[in-house]
């Protein structure tokens, strides 16, 4: 396939219909009318161009010691303000020789005109059908040129476009480019990924890969698209690889005697915990939203232990854990468990179930023990390291809690939970919470 052609498929989405911005036309603003009458505005002008003549006539010396002499305040300010605005100009052109001309040192001049205009109708004037155009000149020109397709720069080119059509609520559109590079990528890997040359190369490819699965999960789920099919099977599939992918670096590490430094170096670095935690959220989020809560439970556990550090996304973690466990059979939870920890990334910490199965009243009771642990995690959290999830966990854990105390027959414990909660939500702006804990507090009255 030609470049020109290839270049073309992949942008053969932007010719179907017209673009804009949010799907609606770009509405005109005009600025407020003047309130100073014409006459007015004249006479201002009039005086201005005397004042200015009159200085003109003596020498720049004597009127500026003159102006001093008459205004020594006004003065002091406007040489102020130039000195600022000097500063400000030098401080402006080397944000964009840094930051804007920068961003693009890794691309050729011819391609790097292109994507600025890009990023210009992307960013700074959103104009999603110019954006494309520009991206499809740069994407044209880099194939002319023969730069690799599959490195970092042209994949993050082509990713940036599936965003601006996320951006402007063209969803199928976004998820028809990532498709392709999907696609194309998974090509490359299946002929040259074995390659010995292509070590590195494959690994961050593969990682790409793994990137643009779980967004396309995310936007088949979308109310625009609503494929739960195609968003679990591309959820399942990154899950699947990463998992695959740790136990073959793994094997290679210990058959070879390699430091982690050592193995990064010969196979490429991988996707970092927090990355991968990411991916077994999304799928066990998916999960949950079909009531699969024994399939959710292990992966939301998975996705726990793989948090670097204890913040404020810990709380949701420590959140969905309870609301799974309180919500699936014991059975099938121990199913689950069974499967998952053939499959655990952290081997280390891993260990095999024994003894019976849980009774249900013990699922609660765990449940229960991950929603506390979330309100100490939340507690524990201090700016700026705290935010909002910090908040909407604090919120919904309290909640959770009277849930599970209502559960096990403790209306009391339930009802002071419930209002608490309440009080949360109402202080946070949590209407959704609010209603919920005053929406059980009324059946518990019943």
């Amino acid at each position: 396939m030609s470049a020109r052609s290839a270049v073309g498929s992949f942008f053969a989405f932007a010719a179907k219909q017209p673009v804009s911005s949010h799907g609606r036309q770009r509405s005109l603003h005009t600025l407020p009318r003047s309130s100073v009458r014409p006459s007015q505005c004249l006479r201002t002008q009039r005086r201005f161009q005397q004042q200015q003549q009159r200085r003109a006539a003596g020498s720049f010396a004597g009127n500026a010691r003159d102006l001093w002499s008459r205004h020594p305040l006004q003065v002091s300010l406007a040489a102020g303000a130039i000195l600022a605005g000097t500063v400000a100009l030098v401080y402006t052109n080397y944000m964009y020789q840094t930051y804007i001309l920068g961003a693009f040192h890794n691309y050729p001049e011819e391609v790097a005109k292109k994507l600025r205009r890009a990023l210009y109708y992307t960013n700074t004037d959103l104009q999603p059908q110019e954006a494309i155009k520009y991206y499809k000149q740069a994407l044209q020109i880099a194939e002319e040129m023969e730069i690799d397709p599959f490195s970092d720069e042209i994949m993050g080119v082509k990713i940036q476009v599936a965003k601006l059509m996320e951006d402007v609520g063209q969803i199928g559109k976004a998820i028809q480019v990532l498709e392709i590079l999907r696609r194309d990528s998974l090509e490359f890997l299946r002929q040259y990924g074995d390659r010995e040359h292509n070590k590195t190369k494959r690994t961050r490819v593969l990682a790409k890969c793994v990137g643009m699965s779980v967004k396309l999960g995310e936007l088949y789920g979308t109310a625009e698209i609503y494929d739960r099919e195609m968003s679990e099977e591309r959820l399942v599939w990154a899950v699947e690889t990463v998992l695959k992918e740790v136990q073959r670096r793994q094997s290679i590490r210990q058959a070879s005697d390699l430091s982690d430094e050592q193995l990064d170096e010969r196979e490429g670095k991988w996707m970092s915990n927090s990355e991968i935690g990411a991916s077994l959220e999304a799928l066990a989020t998916n999960y949950e939203s079909k009531d699969q809560h024994y399939l959710a439970t292990p992966l939301f556990l998975q996705a726990l232990s793989l948090q670097p550090t204890k913040d404020c996304h810990t709380v949701i973690l420590m959140n969905n854990l309870a609301s799974s466990l309180a919500q699936q059979s014991p059975r099938a939870a121990r199913a689950a468990q069974d499967y998952a920890q053939s499959r655990v990334i952290n081997s280390a910490e891993s260990s095999a179930p024994s003894g019976p199965v849980a009774t249900r009243e013990t699922m609660i009771m765990n449940a229960q023990t991950w929603a506390q642990k979330a309100l100490e995690v939340a507690g524990s959290m201090k700016p700026p390291v705290r935010n909002d999830e910090c908040d909407l966990g604090c919120a919904v854990a309290t909640h959770n809690l009277g849930e599970f105390a209502e559960m096990l027959g403790d209306k009391g414990e339930a009802k002071r939970r419930y209002q608490e909660a309440i009080s949360i939500g109402k202080a946070i702006g949590f209407q959704e919470g609010v209603q919920n804990g005053q929406e059980r507090l009324k059946q518990l009255k019943a």
